[in-house]
């Protein structure tokens, strides 16, 4: 499937940009770069994005199937294991997105089994799909059964026992690849949470013998929490092949998450849908644009608004906010005012990653 024109050329572009921010960056993890000089902001161990970039890495490997670049995705991936024990619901964004963009490469020749690439420096057993089973373990050992869910943690800072919407994605699908009991807590982890962010507010704290209680940030309009649930939604929905999965309830969810968005809904929305006036969110419009390919691989969807949609987010993302590989006005954090119209790693991943589904380089549900 070649996909639109303007797709093929755009998804180089991010990619040779990967290029270029892996010379820059070395062995540090980029987190966000200033939209005039294109200088990266880094971090040491990669906070909560470091999947984001190990997973640009491995799309740059699947695209130009070169020994090297594969090299260096695992090179990056093995940086990640250090994340394993980590008292964070985010191992799901960091272990899922690192580990399962792996996917067959060497276009131009023999293809390698997804994930079967030693992570150089670590264990040499270490595969990326070794990593990815030892993170669903572990998740699934931090899970809290008396609250339902995998509990926020203290790995960043402030309380533990806190539900956000940035904790849902990519933990549903680890939770999920630890069999059984890891569907049953991926399940009840993603009900939890779409039950408490449609009561009103991004992000919750339970406090012992009084119950959950709003917390202002991040505010009720994020759009990148709606954008995050809904990625969250198409994963579970790709994987409920039982009622335990309540698929009814998911399809519901999508739906009033963005997948039939009313008429007049901007392709690309403000990182606050309260403040229409402020900053714009260029990742929360990627990372809808991959949920809406992904529902629209479902069997039995209704594939052509969803893909439509999809197709016309990735385009004004590519002819209004892409220069030189990079997506630009992606917004970190409006209420502290920081990084609120930049170049975001995983702005640039989801991007990439949606423009690869179109163009045929990866299938929706692969990642």
């Amino acid at each position: 499937m070649p996909g639109p024109d303007w797709a093929g050329p755009a998804l180089h572009a991010v990619l040779d940009r990967a290029a270029l921010t892996r010379a820059e960056v070395g062995t540090r993890f980029p987190l966000f770069a200033d939209p005039a000089t294109g200088t990266w902001t880094t971090t040491r161990r990669g906070a909560w994005t470091g999947g984001f970039w190990a997973g640009l890495l491995w799309l740059r490997a699947r695209h130009t199937g070169a020994a090297g670049d594969r090299a260096a995705a695992a090179a990056c991936t093995a940086r990640l294991a250090d994340w394993l024990h980590a008292d964070t619901a985010t191992r799901g964004l960091i272990l899922w997105y690192g580990t399962a963009s792996t996917g067959p490469v060497g276009a131009a020749g023999a293809a390698a089994a997804p994930g079967s690439a030693p992570v150089e420096g670590a264990d040499p057993g270490l595969t990326a799909e070794v990593l990815r089973e030892r993170a669903a373990r572990f998740c699934l050992e931090a899970v809290d059964p008396g609250l339902g869910l995998v509990p926020w943690g203290a790995a960043f800072g402030g309380p533990r026992l806190v539900a956000r919407a940035d904790a849902v994605p990519g933990l549903v699908p680890l939770l999920a690849a630890a069999g059984p009991r890891g569907a049953e807590a991926a399940a009840a982890h993603l009900h939890r949470h779409l039950d408490l962010c449609r009561a009103g507010a991004m992000a919750w704290r339970y406090v012992p013998g009084s119950g959950w209680r709003p917390l202002a940030e991040p505010a009720p309009g994020w759009s990148r929490g709606r954008a995050w649930l809904l990625l969250a939604v198409a994963d579970a929905l790709a994987r409920a092949d039982s009622e335990t999965w309540r698929p009814d309830r998911l399809r519901r969810a999508a739906a009033r998450l963005g997948a039939s968005p009313a008429p007049g809904d901007p392709l690309v929305p403000p990182a606050d849908s309260a403040g229409p006036a402020g900053p714009l969110d260029t990742s929360a419009a990627a990372i809808t644009a991959v949920a809406l390919l992904k529902l629209a691989a479902l069997p039995g969807a209704d594939a052509e608004p969803l893909t439509r949609r999809a197709t016309a987010v990735l385009h004004r993302l590519v002819t209004a906010h892409l220069m030189d590989g990079r997506l630009l006005d992606g917004c970190y954090d409006a209420a502290t005012g920081t990084a609120e119209r930049h170049e975001l790693v995983w702005g640039d991943y989801f991007l990439a990653l949606g423009l690869a589904a179109l163009t045929g380089l990866v299938h929706p549900g692969d990642v």
